[in-house]
């Protein structure tokens, strides 16, 4: 839900009317509590409960509770005309997550207001999600055996190894892409756009490919705003004890909450963050510190400091302390270490991330640890994570080319900066929708 905090905080420092609606069918004490203080926050943004239908799971075919809620949203949405037409002012327009708009595009064509999506991706993993509808209608056996690399018009190759194993066809996870990801980029020629969370300089070459209309000319405009930073998202409650600390010397530490990090290679995790010598902030899901004991714990936090997850990562990252961010590239993640400066050790896990680390260590933002492969397919031992800590620390280097990284992603956002014109581009648009 980040993203889409972000974009409406920017949306409405533009002075833009925004009503937000939530859409969720469990909303945990946690979100909850981080939901309401972001409405406190900003009274300017209205806010509309969405009532979900409920989902007859017993009749539901995958045991995903991620999936069921798209399942339910999507079988609610005809609820969604009604509700925007008692709305008090007109509105301009929509904007939605990727992974409703099939169900959401036809709605919104209803109601003749245009619709906007937002990638949580990187620009280049978007381009390939989008080109999917024709790369199949080529060949629709293009993931049974996937024996070479991916050719995307205005991207060049993608190598197979970077391709999701989900996407494959012999993948327990594989309709994923065939019942969520291919019906979806199917309906984008009816989106008039695109939200990316990257920006022109970070992505130069596919956020091009995408303007020109190489990619495929049938996707819509396109507009990079990113990196969408900060608007008072989550309590800074790491900072005291970061306060304490020298400047670049801690090591923050976050694979995120859906990563499939087996209970062996967190051991190993925590083995080589307590050998490396280093200051840590590890953020640890509740159910994994059982892995340890109360004795193993102990030893850690007298070097460094074991957290639950919550929504303070950039107030983290934006810290003096903060020398490096060991994380599996999940796209909010890179570009709030863009916006930082923060060099990122990247160790992809699943999905878009081997995309991901590679743009970022072709920026010079950080370096992949390729030989450590998908973070499910090998188990790493503790002394080579803590090698690996000790050497990306003493890169000077790569700190050097992060604050580089650093200087482009503020300038991006100034008056005149390409993402700064992206979204006054979006704005005149909504302008010329009501004459």
């Amino acid at each position: 839900m980040v993203p889409f905090f972000r974009l409406a905080s920017m949306l409405a420092s533009q002075k833009c009317k925004i009503t937000f609606i939530i859409m969720q069918l469990e909303i945990s004490t946690t979100k909850s509590s981080f939901i309401s203080n972001y409405f406190a926050d900003h009274p300017e943004i209205n806010r509309l409960d969405f009532q979900i239908l409920p989902l007859n799971t017993s009749t539901f075919p995958i045991n995903d509770p991620f999936i069921m809620q798209i399942d339910a949203i999507s079988n609610s949405l005809h609820q969604l005309g009604p509700l925007v037409s008692s709305l008090n002012e007109p509105v301009s327009a929509i904007v939605s997550d990727f992974i409703i708009a099939s169900s959401l595009s036809q709605i919104a064509n209803n109601l003749n207001i245009p619709l906007y999506n937002i990638s949580t991706t990187s620009a280049k993993f978007y381009s390939i999600v989008a080109y999917l509808p024709v790369l199949l209608s080529k060949d629709p056996a293009a993931f049974k055996y996937c024996s070479s690399n991916l050719e995307i018009p205005g991207l060049g190759s993608v190598p197979k190894s970077s391709i999701p194993r989900s996407w494959m066809d012999d993948s327990p996870l594989s309709y994923v892409l065939k019942a969520y990801l291919l019906p979806n980029a199917r309906a984008l020629p009816q989106v008039t756009g695109v939200f990316l969370n990257t920006f022109d300089w970070f992505e130069p070459e596919t956020i091009a490919a995408l303007d020109d209309g190489r990619v495929t000319s049938s996707l819509p405009l396109v507009f990079p705003v990113g990196p969408m930073e900060d608007y008072k998202l989550g309590e800074d409650t790491q900072c005291s004890w970061l306060d304490d600390q020298p400047a670049e010397s801690v090591v923050y530490v976050n694979f995120g909450t859906r990563e499939p990090i087996s209970s062996q290679q967190l051991r190993e995790i925590g083995k080589g963050l307590e050998i490396c010598g280093y200051k840590f902030l590890w953020v640890l899901k509740e159910e994994h510190l059982e892995l340890f004991g109360n004795t193993v714990l102990e030893e850690m936090e007298k070097k460094g400091k074991i957290v639950k997850p919550g929504d303070y990562e950039e107030a983290i990252m934006n810290h003096t302390a903060i020398g490096l961010f060991m994380n599996q590239c999940e796209w909010d993640s890179v570009m709030n270490a863009a916006w930082s400066g923060v060099p990122i050790l990247a160790w992809p896990h699943h999905g878009d991330q081997k995309l991901n680390a590679e743009i970022v260590e072709k920026v010079g933002l950080g370096r992949w640890v390729e030989e450590w492969g998908w973070g499910e397919e090998n188990l790493v031992n503790g002394r080579e994570i803590a090698e690996m800590v000790k050497n990306f620390m003493g890169d000077v280097n790569m700190k050097v080319n992060a604050l580089k990284v650093r200087e482009q992603a503020r300038k991006t956002k100034g008056i005149g900066g390409s993402s700064e014109k992206r979204l006054r581009k979006f704005i005149k648009a909504l302008k010329a929708e009501q004459k």
